[in-house]
């Protein structure tokens, strides 16, 4: 999809994602979150021959390329058929995009208004060959517009929960990356569910768009290339386990002692880390396929020798992998990102127990491609009050559990 600029795009109300009172959901079903039986079936209703579908459904995949945008470029198809299936259905949920790239490229973030005038976002991410490893391009998606969890470090957490994102919604972000790809003669090679929202909280709508992205008549991504997070929502880890998904599961961590976590997960309070790191292990052991533990580094709040050595404790002997992030700056918060020099001792603490790590390098920052940060940067800057008691709670709660620990 073409990006549009910011005046293009018209502004979302202040304070929220999706307005009050302004557009209505288009009630029509997005054709990318649609079974293939359910198309067919709406074909055969009208006494069509069952190939209608077939070209339909070539149209909006377009073997992984993102396909089309509306019946209009279906040329396959009559024009009194284009038209009756551009009144039933959506090719695209998407009604508006914004593109911004940074990184000299090699990143894009990009803001989705949907139907109703919620906005989501989606960064795509490029990573050029290096040695034995392939170039490789990944989106970053939404699964939900804004988020109930909460994390004081993430942006989205100030925009709170607007609404849950249907199948469409979710599948169309990855569609509007592969047309950008496919522009510039390169192809989509890996989906993470990392983006706005808790994707376990919408986990139904999640599977449809995994099966949709994964499956080879549809856009053909395996399931292998496709990453789940979670902040910890176990009866949804317990829910994956149970269906053994070959989809790797990750999970936002962030810290090991529940005082901190409370504070910078606040879904910790319902289920604790323990249980959620119990509930992640099983699922490796079910399914073979080791588990993402993403930790952002705050300074001086969760990047202590006593925060790494906790972790250690946690995960040793997991089948496990964990990416160490420093904290992207977020407007709002009284925090910053850890020193290099400490996440690497945080790094070399857990190779000790010999557990797999990777530093991550944050991408994006100038444009701000950290979750929800574009989207609230749109809603509107909070009134000043609300902004200087926000900090004052986040440095009195994590001072409280820092003492609470030990720290």
């Amino acid at each position: 999809m073409p990006g549009v600029t910011e005046a293009q795009m018209p502004d979302a109300p202040s304070g929220s994602t999706s307005p009050t009172a302004g557009p209505v959901r288009d009630p029509r079903p997005g054709l990318s979150g649609l079974e293939p039986d359910v198309l067919s079936a709406w074909f055969a209703d009208r006494s069509q021959p069952g190939y209608r579908a077939r070209q339909i459904a070539d149209a909006v995949w377009a073997g992984g390329s993102g396909g089309a945008q509306a019946g209009a470029e279906v040329r396959t198809l009559p024009a009194a058929l284009r038209d009756e299936v551009d009144a039933a259905f959506r090719f695209d949920t998407l009604t508006a995009t914004d593109v911004r790239p940074g990184d000299g490229g090699q990143t894009e973030k990009a803001l989705h208004r949907l139907s109703d005038g919620a906005l989501v976002e989606s960064v795509l991410m490029h990573y050029p060959a290096r040695g034995a490893n392939r170039q490789r391009d990944t989106v970053c998606i939404s699964s939900q517009a804004g988020c109930a969890v909460g994390c004081p470090f993430c942006a989205t957490g100030e925009l709170g929960f607007s609404r849950d994102l249907e199948t469409a919604e979710i599948v169309d972000q990855v569609r509007a990356a592969a047309r950008r790809l496919t522009a510039s003669g390169r192809r989509l090679t890996n989906v993470v569910f990392m983006g706005m929202g808790e994707p376990l909280l919408n986990l139904d709508r999640v599977l449809e768009a995994v099966t949709a992205l994964s499956d080879p008549h549809r856009f053909g991504l395996g399931a292998r290339h496709i990453t789940v997070s979670t902040s910890g929502v176990v009866p949804g880890i317990r829910r994956l386990t149970a269906l053994g998904p070959q989809f790797t599961l990750a999970v936002s961590l962030h810290a090991a002692r529940d005082p901190l976590r409370d504070v910078l997960v606040p879904l910790n309070r319902r289920w604790p880390v323990a249980e959620v790191v119990a509930a992640a292990r099983d699922h490796a052991e079910v399914t073979g396929r080791r588990i993402s533990y993403e930790v952002t580094l705050i300074d001086g709040v969760n990047d202590t020798p006593a925060d790494a050595a906790a972790m250690a404790d946690l995960l040793r002997g997991d089948l496990c992998h964990v990416n160490l992030i420093p904290m992207n700056p977020v407007a709002h918060t009284p925090w910053r990102a850890s020193p290099m020099d400490r996440i690497e001792g945080f790094a070399a603490r857990l190779r000790q127990d010999r557990i797999a790590v990777t530093i991550r390098r944050n991408r994006g920052q100038e444009i701000g491609a950290a979750c929800g940060q574009l989207a609230a940067e749109r809603a509107g800057e909070p009134a000043a009050p609300v902004v200087a008691r926000r900090r004052e709670l986040l440095v009195r709660d994590s001072a409280a559990a820092l003492r609470a620990v030990g720290g």
